[in-house]
């Protein structure tokens, strides 16, 4: 699953991902060969406590992040955080979360990206992009395969900030500032 729907009402949509069955087996995986190591380990128990710390720590190193998306149209926000494990352990609990804050506003498509990843295929992930033509991902990682959840994901959100909406002749009068001055111009046909 890419990301799931925590809460959604009219002004306000939250997405959650928390690390998938993949993450969590390779933690678990590191972990046991740390503690198999310092179990049958004829070593001092120095030895045996480095074996387990240094596999506990690879084991947090290799475990994905918890990420949240919140669209708020309240206060006309998105706001994307993360928290790493491993960040936390190495800075002490001082670090590992990380904050994104955009305008609402200034968010023109959302879209589908494939990424490679290296020696397991295709991964796919949801790319916001902005009027001044910076993309920032959803989230961190990939998704791996499952195109279709992330496709989901994309429409969700593009359906509640209203990107997918045609723009009325209204809309295209309001949103051209030149078209006055263009019918003043002569027509030049060639």
């Amino acid at each position: 699953m890419y990301m799931l729907v925590e809460k959604r009402t009219n002004s306000h949509l939250h997405l959650k991902r928390s690390p998938g069955i993949r993450s969590w087996s390779l933690c678990v995986g590191i972990a046991s060969i740390g503690l198999a190591a310092a179990y049958y380990s004829a070593d001092s128990l120095a030895w045996k406590l480095f074996y387990m710390a240094g596999c506990f720590f690879v084991a947090a190193q290799n475990l994905e992040q918890w990420e949240e998306a919140v669209f708020d149209k309240n206060k006309g926000t998105i706001c994307l955080k993360t928290f790493n494990l491993y960040k936390k352990i190495l800075t002490l609990s001082k670090g590992g979360n990380e904050q994104v804050v955009a305008a609402l506003s200034e968010i023109r498509d959302v879209n589908v990206e494939e990424e490679c990843v290296r020696y397991f295929g295709k991964g796919y992930l949801v790319v916001l992009r902005f009027v001044t033509g910076f993309s920032h991902p959803l989230t961190q990682s990939a998704v791996l395969g499952c195109r279709s959840d992330v496709e989901a994901v994309a429409k969700l959100i593009t359906s509640f900030l209203e990107l997918d909406r045609v723009e009325t002749p209204q809309d295209f009068s309001q949103s051209s500032e030149t078209e006055a001055s263009d019918a003043d111009e002569p027509q030049v046909k060639y």
